[in-house]
């Protein structure tokens, strides 16, 4: 794509670092939230495609800890952690003058996304929710515990020390720890849902290793405003990776029709 820009920006004292496009004058911006191990080289070239799909400008932006962005600031994560994520997302949208956003997020990034509609409706025109977790499982401390028996035992550390560099084993159990916490068991999001305004797509694969479709039922079932659905047989926690074509045609769609 034309004209992508790869730079660095300053919120709260934070370096984060940004890559964005604006080749279609007066259209929304696609922000796309990676997972819990992403990073901007991680969506591959998903969001360029997209981006031209839809004749939306993009933004992918490393959060604090992962990629080129700082590392943390804090050694250990608090309970609210995904709510700080979705306050620093807004003063990206404000600090970068974004005010028609549409969020594309990927697990934690779902989250984020989600929290972000309800708390800051204002700019979000859509949200596409792909592997959220509103809710702690069973099946999501069993994907965690499994994640950290191949992260210890296999080549994973060293594939992600490719993008995260020296931040790999702190962005790796921030995530397992505070999610595998006694204090976390009972965490749930679901309150948020009901304020979001904008229309949701809901992505999720049915053999998705940390979740299960009781976390589609709940936005279905708590989001007010209008909600679609893809669920995508015989695909793990990654469908924009595994299946594509569909979910570059599917969403493609949803934004179409949303704007």
């Amino acid at each position: 794509m034309k004209n992508t820009q790869e730079t660095d920006i300053m919120i709260d004292g934070v370096k984060l670092h940004v890559l964005r496009t604006n080749n279609f004058p007066d259209r929304p911006t696609i922000i796309f939230l990676h997972e819990s191990f992403g990073c901007i080289e991680l969506w591959k070239d998903f969001p360029i495609m997209l981006g031209e799909k839809t004749k939306c400008n993009i933004l992918i932006y490393d959060r604090q800890g992962y990629g080129k962005s700082d590392p943390f600031s804090v050694k250990k994560r608090t309970n609210d952690y995904l709510e700080k994520e979705a306050d620093i997302l807004y003063k990206i949208l404000k600090h970068l003058e974004i005010k028609n956003a549409i969020l594309f997020g990927h697990s934690d990034g779902a989250n984020i996304s989600l929290i972000t509609a309800s708390r800051y409706p204002e700019n979000i025109l859509a949200v596409i929710s792909e592997a959220a977790h509103l809710f702690v499982e069973d099946i999501t401390r069993k994907g965690i515990n499994d994640a950290i028996d191949k992260y210890e035992h296999s080549d994973l550390k060293q594939k992600l020390e490719k993008y995260h560099s020296g931040k790999t084993d702190a962005l790796f159990y921030a995530w397992a720890d505070i999610w595998l916490s006694e204090s976390f068991v009972k965490w749930n999001m679901e309150h948020f849902l009901p304020n979001i305004k904008c229309p949701v797509l809901v992505i999720q694969g049915t053999e998705d290793e940390y979740g299960s479709m009781e976390q589609v039922n709940s936005v279905v079932n708590n989001v007010k405003s209008y909600v679609s659905q893809l669920i995508i047989q015989g695909t793990g926690h990654s469908p924009h990776l595994k299946a594509k074509e569909l979910v570059l045609n599917e969403v493609s769609c949803f934004i179409i029709n949303t704007l």
